[in-house]
This record gives structure tokens, sequence and C-alpha cells, in this order.
């Protein structure tokens, strides 16, 4: 059985909720107030079963006090019924409904024309023709017009009739998102606890699992669901749905939060965006305060122009950085609703380019390019949201977050994007090629122009080399570049980079030098020289004694215990030697303390201390009080 969202839109007192009631026979005013005034003060909801359709009802206020009230419910619905009055006619919030309804883009309704039974045929005839005037040009300019009495039930079966055939044409939204639930109420209901109704916008939600609310990122469990009234394990997308919530006290919860997977969407102050002008809006100003809809949330905003542009004419569209008073949930593709600060009255809407635009200002020639690129097809936009993130990279989490690709399909938009050019990944981000290509080139300069102003050392250091060139870059990129330039044969990479085929070129006195130095220390085994008895025995130059020493380290000739330095097969030799004991001995134990080692080597404590802790590190040995045992 397919199921189908239908929204009420109209003026106030034209019968909105009479009419769902006489469909239904549920009366959605649920509200004292609502009882006592005769008007929808909130958001009411009905649903009845119709030939092989379920239609879930979403009815909302019309007075112009409520008509953000009416727009927390015109987000989640997928036909909207356009009520007008017989005796009344269009009238200003049928306008502004109709208004809001084509600017979120709802593609499919009808139009009702109620209390048919309070005029003559004439008057009805002339209704029908203002209606037609009204819709001219929209998306329900070729809709059937139906006249109903609520009272007398005249022209209810055909509406069924043309609800059902609304039904069939409606483009239902796909399941494979992450579940994402924007609430417009939350209660508690005796016995089950909090509990928070919406429309399921995207996905598919199922008991016990696991959700966030945001804003705020609180964490709560699935446990227990509703479906158009029956309970059920899952709800699936476009259905209106009430959702029993553990982990959360419905006091926490406000209309404008959104009931979503982890890590589905964006918390943003700042989004870029495509705004329509309604041709009955004032012009709009650059910096332009304006109440800010999506979903059920509202907050302030201001509007940035992009571009050079000072205003927006009526009827005109335009690109925009709205800045946010207060964070919003938002991924790209959403629609929205602009009101003016005031008076409060509906002036226009859009979509959402990007929730997570940088900061530099959309005002100018180069933000101009990027709204341009972002107002393309996905592939485009998502790359112009990589070439944006640098060398940082885009995280592939925030294909869904950021950009609104459904989880199933992030493998598939990934290999697009890498097939056209645009990305390459590394790691769990993407990359745009021309940042890899970038940030090479700076790497091979900087290690190139190390070489020539350090002559005498092997190569730049990793650390050096990553916080020179890759200060703002994430570390998979790093490792990505020097993987590429490895790979391409342009560099060696080990402990310190340096150029493919770059030599040490020693002058023949460093020569002499070196060898000089390795020779003395190969000699003195375990009784190193220091730098002075070097430059006396060796006749060498204390700068250069330190010089081919340190170049002799670098190269793993020598190693540093301490402040002392060995031969490498010196060390090699003493390991050797020890592990040579436990061989020895008959129970094949061995143990080591600091007086045998000093008469077995005739060193000092001075030497025997570091040498032994060394072989501690080596896990030759194991220190156990004061001796060490040979492993």
């Amino acid at each position: 059985m397919s199921h189908v969202v239908v929204g009420t839109a109209g003026h106030i007192d034209h019968g909105k909720s009479t009419l769902v009631q006489a469909l239904t026979g549920i009366d959605p005013d649920r509200l004292k107030e609502e009882k006592a005034r005769g008007i929808t003060i909130e958001l009411g909801f009905a649903h009845a079963t119709i030939g092989d359709v379920t239609v879930a009802f979403v009815d909302v206020p019309g007075h112009e006090r409520f008509v953000k009230t009416m727009l927390a419910g015109a987000g989640g619905i997928d036909c909207v019924m356009l009520i007008v009055a017989a005796d009344e006619s269009v009238m200003p919030q049928t306008r502004e409904h109709f208004d809001i309804c084509r600017l979120l883009k709802i593609e499919r309704g009808l139009v009702v024309i109620t209390k048919a039974d309070a005029v003559d045929d004439e008057t009805l005839e002339l209704v029908r023709l203002e209606v037609r005037e009204l819709v001219e040009g929209s998306f329900l300019e070729a809709a059937p017009v139906v006249a109903v009495s609520a009272r007398t039930g005249a022209g209810l079966d055909d509406l069924r009739a043309a609800l059902v055939a609304a039904a069939e044409r409606v483009e239902h939204r796909r399941s494979d998102g992450a579940a994402r639930l924007p609430i417009d109420r939350a209660f508690i209901m005796q016995g089950f606890g909090t509990v928070v109704t919406g429309t399921l916008i995207a996905g598919r939600m199922r008991v016990d699992q696991e959700l966030v609310l945001v804003p705020g990122e609180a964490p709560v469990r699935v446990r227990g669901m509703q479906v158009h009234g029956k309970r059920s394990d899952e709800a699936a997308c476009g259905q209106r749905t009430a959702v029993n919530l553990g982990g959360v006290n419905a006091a926490e919860i406000t209309r404008g939060q959104t009931l979503v997977a982890p890590g589905a969407l964006t918390l943003t102050r700042r989004v870029d965006a495509v705004l329509d002008l309604l041709p009955t809006a004032r012009v709009l100003k650059h910096g332009a305060r304006v109440h800010f809809h999506q979903g059920t949330s509202e907050t302030l905003g201001r509007v940035s122009l992009a571009g050079a542009r000072a205003d927006v004419q009526p009827g005109h569209q335009a690109h925009v950085r709205i800045r946010l008073e207060a964070a919003a949930a938002l991924t790209r593709g959403d629609r929205f609703i602009v009101r003016a600060y005031s008076p409060t009255v509906t002036i226009g809407g859009g979509e959402i380019l990007d929730p997570a635009p940088p900061r530099p200002g959309a005002r100018s020639a180069a933000g101009e390019l990027r709204f341009a690129a972002l107002a393309q097809d996905d592939v485009r936009a998502i790359a112009q949201m990589i070439a944006d993130t640098g060398g940082q990279g885009l995280p592939l989490t925030a294909l869904t977050s950021r950009a609104g690709v459904a989880p199933p399909r992030i493998e598939g938009v990934v290999s697009t994007l890498e097939k056209g050019g645009h990305a390459r990944r590394v790691g769990g981000r993407l990359v745009a090629p021309a940042v890899i290509g970038d940030l090479s080139a700076q790497l091979l300069t900087t290690v190139g122009d190390f070489h020539r102003s350090h002559p005498l050392v092997d190569g730049l250091p990793r650390e050096e080399a990553r916080e020179r060139v890759f200060a703002r870059a994430h570390a998979d990129v790093f490792e990505e570049v020097l993987a590429v330039l490895a790979a391409a044969g342009k560099l060696s990479v080990r402990d310190r980079l340096a150029l493919a085929g770059h030599r040490l070129e020693l002058s023949p006195e460093e020569a002499r030098a070196r060898e000089l130095i390795e020779a003395a220390f190969h000699r003195a085994g375990l009784k190193p020289p220091d730098a002075a008895t070097l430059a006396t025995e060796g006749r060498i130059g204390p700068g250069l004694v330190e010089k081919m020493t340190a170049l002799l380290l670098r190269q793993k000739v020598l190693v540093r215990l301490d402040a002392l330095i060995f031969h490498v097969e010196t060390l090699k030799g003493l390991k050797a030697e020890i592990q040579a004991l436990k061989l020895a001995a008959p129970d094949g134990r061995a143990t080591v303390d600091v007086a045998m080692f000093k008469d077995r080597y005739g060193v000092t404590r001075k030497f025997a201390i570091p040498l032994l802790e060394w072989l501690d590190r080596e896990r030759v040995t194991r220190r156990v009080g004061e001796t060490r045992v040979v492993l």
C-alpha cells in the first residue's frame, strides 16, 4: 500500500480542519484554545485509507500570526490541498500559503473549494475563475478543482478520487538516505514517556536504532514507533511517524530540532544558497535581516548578496550567503523560506547549495565563481567543496552531512569524481589532484633548498618537512605526497627526505676527517674518544670534528647513548657477546651486574651504566633489582 502526506493550505476559517475531519473522522484541532477560538493554532494530524493509498493529513494554521507554524508543516508534505472558501474566495493568506508551497517546490496538489453549499452556482463559478487565475503558470495550473461541502458531504467522493490520483503521481522520496525526521511536536505519553512526531523526510527508521537530536547532539534510542496511527517496527521516508524515545525528556526537546542518524547533517551558522524573491516582495538589500525557516526550525539571519550586487529585485533570483544567529542542521539540497524581518511576511525561498562554506566572503569575484560551480550538478558542486578544503581534504562522511549524498551512493559518487579528475581518495578523505600536485612541487623545492644550504646533511627531517610545507594539510595527505613522489622516483623517503640521486659531496679534507673519526671510534671499542682527543690525534679542527661526527650519527655509523657515542659495530659485538653468555651457561641462565660488566670490559661506571641500559632497551637483558638477566 502506497502512502502520501497531504498538507492543507489556505486562509483562516476556510474550513481546512472541518474538511480533514470529514475525510478521516479525526478532528485535527487538539488544543482547547483551538476549540474555543475556532482556528488552528498548532499543527494538526489525521489519517485515512482511501482505496490503496494511506493518506496522512497535516492540517496547518491559516491565521497570518501562525504562518511560521504552517511553514513547519509544509516542509514535509508530498502533495498540497489548496483550500478556498466559496463564500470568501482567494484571501491574503491563501496567496501566502500558495507562495510558500511553490517556493518549497511542492510539485503535486489540487484545489478544493469548500462551503460550496453556502453560495449559488454563479458565485461558485466565479470562485473557480479566481482560483484558476491564482494558480496560472504554477504546479497547480492543470490540477483538478473540486467543490465540496463538509456539512452535506457533497463532492467528498470526488475529492477522495482526486487525492488517490494525485498520490499516484507523487514522486516518492528515496529511502536510501540517512534517517531524518524534523520534529514538529514533543510530548509525554503516559506509560510510554517521551514521544516526538514528524514526517520522515529521508531514510528509514527502526525500533532500537541509535539516533541523535540536533542541534544539541543528544544521543537517543528508538523505543517504539507508530506510522499513520498504527504500531510499526520500521518507518520509511515520506511517512508521518510518532517516535517513542529513550534517553531524553520531552521538556528538553523543541520544535526545530531534528532526529537524525549520527553524522547525517551539518550543524552550521553560515550557508550558501540560491534565493528566489517573490514578485510581490519588496526589494531585498544586501545585509538585510530575515527570518529563516527550514523544516520545522526558525532562526534569524542576515543576507549577503554574492558579487557586487546591492539588492535583489522582486521576482528575481540571486546567490546569497545567509549568516544565521542560531545553529541549524542542514545539508545541500534543503529547501527553505525567508520572511521579512518586519513586517513578517513571506518574501522568498530557495535551496541550500553548501551548508558549510569557507569563511572568505561571497562578495569577491572568486566568490561569484564559487557560487557558479555550486549551482551546477552535484558532482561539480562537490568538486568545488573538495577544492575549498585544500590540503585538509573533504572527509568522506561530509558527502552525506554536507553534500546530501545518500550513504549507499557514496562509492558511486567517489568513483565519478575520481574518473573525472576532480578528486583523489586519500585515506578517508577526498583531495583535489591539483592540491596534491602543488604540495608535491612545494616539497621538492623545499628539499632542494635544504640540500643547497646544508650540503653535509643527508636530507630534510620528515617532521620539519611536515611543519614547513604541510602545516595546514592533513597527516594522510602528507603521507600520500611522500608515497607519490617516492613511487615516481623523485624523492628518497626515510627519516630524512632527499631528492632522488642526491649524494653528499665531501671535500678532500672533510672525507679525510670522516675516515679518521670513524676509524678512531672503531678502534676505541667500549672506551670511545672525546672530541678534544679526536681533534688532537687526528690533527682536525674542532669545528670539522663536530660536523663529521654529526654526519656519522645521521648515517647511523655512530650511535649516541646519553652523552657517549659508540661505533655501531662495537654495539653489535657487545650484544652478541652478552647473548652468548646464556648459551655458555650450564643451566641456560646468565646474569650481568655493574661490577661484573666493569671488570669484564675494563670500563668505568661512566661507560657501564649507559651500555647496560641500552642492552635493556634492546631486550638483550632485563633488569631485576641490582642485576640483569640475559634474555
